[in-house]
Formats: structure tokens, sequence, C-alpha cells
């Protein structure tokens, strides 16, 4: 069996050669541990919801139906009914952060959704439900369908309705995280040497960490430079610029921030936040091909349609 805390370690202590041997004092910077991402709370606000901060009364009447299928909403006539199906995991209720229940991780702009561009929205259908999908080549197929691009891997994190479990290991030069959806490994590199220039592209982009007191500040940039999907909504480019802040609040809680830049995408930068629980159970491996497996058909599929519209059946 492999020792995967063994293998995290190996890989941020190599990361992290040549840093500082001691490892930073005082019990806030440690952030290791297994952290629970789940919650009700999406990255973007609901129309249904108007503001960040919910009442208690507001917050039960959204996750009262929720609640039989551990957060997520039941399928509605003539869905296939993969809420009913699948094994959902969005913890117990609307995310509680700063002792507020939130409508949404975006906190800015006061909305709470993502200030596409109009250009991008009419490109990409994003305001079309369902949003038109492309299946002209095996790039065109959406990442996580793929297993290549989860909602909790890269930056930001979020959380997503199933298999919600991030490990963090740290060792002095160097922190690693670690999503269960896909098994990604993102290595922070502490006060890391300078980025070389041009950047080489990364599918997760290239992370580099500083500690503001008990706070880490990870700036991340040279991520893939073509359009990523990830989370439902969020896209990330090759000039999508990330800085996110981790600080422990309690042996219990990860409070976590971020601030997202893409002037190719947004019309301007965009911030949220979340606080990350300690995980209640342990971290499985999460074995997913089923989108690669069958990337074959899918697009045989789509040729078979075309064939059969030309000739009129």
């Amino acid at each position: 069996m492999i020792d995967r805390r063994a293998m995290l370690v190996a890989m941020a202590a190599w990361a992290g050669a040549g840093a500082a041997r001691s490892r930073p004092r005082g019990s806030g910077r440690s952030l290791e541990g297994l952290w629970h991402l789940g919650s009700y709370t999406d990255l973007e606000r609901p129309k249904e919801l108007k503001a960040l901060v919910l009442t208690p009364a507001e917050a039960e009447k959204y996750e009262a139906p929720r609640r039989a299928l551990n957060g997520m909403p039941p399928s509605k006539p003539g869905e296939l009914g993969q809420p009913e199906s699948e094994f959902n995991d969005r913890g117990e209720g609307l995310a509680r952060v700063k002792g507020q229940i939130r409508s949404s991780g975006i906190i800015d702009p006061p909305d709470g959704r993502l200030p596409f561009k109009p250009e991008v929205i009419a490109r990409l259908g994003l305001d079309k439900t369902p949003r038109p999908e492309s299946f002209d080549n095996p790039e065109d197929r959406p990442g996580p369908e793929r297993c290549l691009a989860s909602a909790a891997a890269g930056t930001p994190i979020l959380g997503a309705p199933d298999s919600n479990i991030m490990q963090i290991v740290q060792t002095p030069g160097a922190v690693a995280i670690l999503t269960e959806k896909y098994h990604d490994v993102r290595i922070v590199r502490i006060g890391g040497p300078a980025r070389p220039s041009p950047l080489p592209p990364a599918w997760m982009g290239d992370s580099i960490g500083r500690w503001e007191g008990d706070t880490l500040v990870v700036e991340t940039i040279g991520q893939h430079p073509g359009e990523i999907l990830r989370g439902g909504r969020i896209l990330v480019t090759g000039q999508t610029t990330a800085v996110e802040r981790f600080t422990r609040l309690s042996p219990g809680e990860l409070f976590y921030e971020y601030e997202i830049t893409d002037p190719s995408l947004y019309t301007r930068p965009w911030r949220g936040e979340m606080t990350f629980r300690a995980a209640p159970g342990r971290m499985f491996e999460y074995a997913c091909h089923e989108g690669n497996y069958g990337l074959a058909n899918v697009l045989a599929g789509a040729r078979k349609e075309e064939q059969d519209a030309k000739v009129g059946r």
C-alpha cells in the first residue's frame, strides 16, 4: 500500500530544496490536516437568494429541501435523476463564515456573481440553459467530464457535490495541497526561486507562497493557456492570476480567501472566501476515467447525429 503522506512530504521537500530548514514558529502557521470543503453554498449566489448573509430562517428554507440528498436539489421533471443516484457529500448546510450564514462563496462583486465580459457570455453561451456543448474534438469536452479539472484542484479551491476532502502537508520550504477528486497535488514553493521567463504553462499553474504573520499568502500564475472549465461555471486561462490566503483559526477551522484577476474573461477582479472544517473521516482513492474511456463513443455519437441530420432522419 502506498503511504500517501510520505509521498507528499517527499514531493514537497524536493520542491522546497534549498529553503530554510527550520519549521516556522507559531502553531498558527501549521495548515496541515484533512479538510472538508463541502457545504450547500456554491461559488455564485442562487437567484432566489438576494443577500450574502442570510438569517437562520432564510437558511432553513433553502436547506430543508436539500437535506434528503445531502445538499443537492431534487431533480426536475424530465431529468435523469443524478442527485438521487450519486453519493452526494456537501456537509450539513450552508457555509458558516465568520459566524455568518453565507449564500455564496463570492463576496465581491456584491451580487455574488462572476463578472464575465459580455462577449465571453455570448461566445460560450453562459446565459443559456442548458449551456451549448461542443462535440467536435476531444479538447472541446469539459475537463470534469474527463476527470481532468475538479472544482477543488488549482485556484481557487472550491467545494463540489462529492469527494470534498483536501489534505495539506507542509515542509519548511513547501506546502503540498492534495485534492481527493482526481487526486491532483499542487506544490506551493515558500519563498521559491524567481519564476522563469517566459513561464512554461502548467495545468494548475505555478504557485509561490510567503508568510504574513500566521497567514500563508499564495500567488499563482502560468495556468494552461486554453480555457479550462472548473466547478460548473468558473473559467481559468493563461492570463489568470490568483492570490489566496490561508489562515488557521483553530484546530478545526481553516479560513480561506482568494482574489481572481483575468482581463480576458472578467470585467474586474473578483473575491471570495470560505471556511474549511476538519474532515471527520479519511481520504480514499478517487478512481475516475469514465469520460476518457467513453470519449470515442461520445464523439462517434455526435458524428452519427450529424449524419442523420443531413439525410433528414
